[in-house]
C-alpha cells in the first residue's frame, strides 16, 4: 500500500473512510438477512461451534493484550497474527455461515468481509505505520490474517507487557461478542423450531 493511493485527509482512501463508517450498521443488515434466510439444523449448529468458540476465544484473548492507539502490541496473540480480533471475527462469521446451512450466505459473509474489513485493516496499518517505528519489522515477521505457529520475537519487547489483562478485556467490552453469539444461536434455534 503506497502513500500515493492515500488521500490527504487522514491518510485514507474514500472507500476506506466509508468502510470504517458502515461496517457496524452493515453488520446488522447482514445479520437480519442471515436470520431470515438461514435454515439451521441441530447438525449445522453443532458443527458451527468448531469455528465460533475458537473465534470468540481468540477475540477475548486479543482484547486482553491490546492497548489501542497507545502501543504497538506484539505479545500474546499479536506475536502470531497482526489482526487477531479480525481473524477471530472471520472464524465466528464462518461458523455462523455453517450454522445457517446455506452456501450463498457463506458467499455473502465473505463478500462483506472483503469489502469492509480489508480496507479497514489497510487503513489501520497506514495509521500504525505512521505512529510506531517498529511496525515495518512487525509486518515482516507476523502475517496480516494468517496464524504463525511460533510466536515472533522482537528486540526490545517488554516481557512484562505480555500478560493477559482481564481489566483490558472488560475495558474493550469484548464480552459483548459472546453475548451476541448466544443471541444469534438463540435466534437460529428459534428459527429452526418455527421453520420445522
Amino acid at each position: 500500500m503506497g502513500s500515493a493511493t492515500m488521500t490527504k485527509a487522514g491518510g485514507k482512501t474514500g472507500w476506506q473512510k466509508i468502510a470504517r463508517r458502515v461496517r457496524v450498521p452493515l453488520g446488522f443488515v447482514v445479520a437480519a438477512v442471515f436470520l431470515v434466510f438461514a435454515r439451521p439444523s441441530w447438525h449445522t449448529l453443532a458443527l458451527s461451534l468448531l469455528l465460533v468458540l475458537p473465534g470468540l476465544w481468540l477475540r477475548g484473548y486479543a482484547a486482553g493484550y491490546v492497548k489501542k492507539n497507545a502501543e504497538l502490541t506484539r505479545t500474546g496473540p499479536y506475536a502470531h497474527t497482526r489482526n487477531p480480533l479480525y481473524l477471530g471475527s472471520v472464524w465466528i462469521a464462518a461458523g455462523f455461515a455453517v450454522a445457517a446451512g446455506r452456501w450463498w450466505l457463506v458467499v455473502l459473509l465473505i463478500g462483506m468481509f472483503l469489502a469492509i474489513y480489508v480496507p479497514t485493516i489497510l487503513s489501520e496499518e497506514n495509521f500504525l505505520r505512521g505512529e510506531f517505528a517498529g511496525f515495518e519489522e512487525y509486518c515482516r515477521k507476523v502475517p496480516r490474517l494468517w496464524w504463525r505457529w511460533s510466536a515472533a520475537r522482537f528486540d526490545g519487547v517488554d516481557a512484562s507487557g505480555g500478560r493477559f489483562s482481564a481489566e483490558r478485556y472488560r475495558y474493550h467490552r469484548e464480552y459483548n461478542a459472546s453475548m451476541g453469539a448466544v443471541a444469534i444461536y438463540a435466534a437460529l434455534t428459534l428459527r429452526m423450531i418455527l421453520w420445522h
